[in-house]
């Protein structure tokens, strides 16, 4: 729980240092990105920080989830339903990260993810619709995903 705790600050703070310089726009946030790396002073280290930080974020988070299985904590319901929704909130917020930079790969894997959700009955096709903001992923599908990948951590943080 601690280094879940160490780990969340420095994915927020890192998550700070690089929004300041981030643009959620389709046609500039891949050169942002490539502008933290080159022209921000350490923004390569930042950035590196937080990607790498959030995988050290996980294999915490997984151990922790394995310990309490471990030792039959599914047993408080209560807690553990809480737990679960921290877990999805997390993944999602990684996913959106992952979006992010806005490269051919993370456009794909936004178009691919999200259209999972068409699988859903009667409401999956108009609610992929909602997510992207449009009929295609784009403009508002990056500023959605930017907004909520920066509040969610706060929201994990308060919960």
């Amino acid at each position: 729980g601690s280094l879940l705790g160490i780990c969340l600050i420095a994915q927020i703070l890192t998550g700070l240092f690089l929004a300041m310089h981030y643009t959620s726009d389709t046609m500039t946030a891949f050169s942002s990105v490539t502008h933290i790396c080159r022209d921000v002073n350490y923004g390569w280290l930042i950035r590196y920080l937080h990607a790498n930080g959030a995988s050290m974020f996980f294999i915490c988070l997984f151990l922790h989830v394995g310990r309490g299985l471990y030792y039959g904590s599914y047993m408080f319901l209560e807690t553990w339903n809480i737990g679960v929704l921290l877990l999805f909130a997390v993944m999602a917020t990684a996913f959106m990260g992952y979006v992010l930079p806005w490269g051919q790969m993370s456009f794909w894997g936004a178009t691919v993810i999200t259209n999972l959700l068409s699988a859903i009955p009667y409401i999956g096709t108009n609610l992929v619709e909602w997510i992207w903001g449009g009929f295609s992923v784009d403009k508002a599908t990056l500023t959605r995903f930017f907004a909520f990948h920066f509040i969610l951590p706060f929201i994990v943080a308060a919960l």
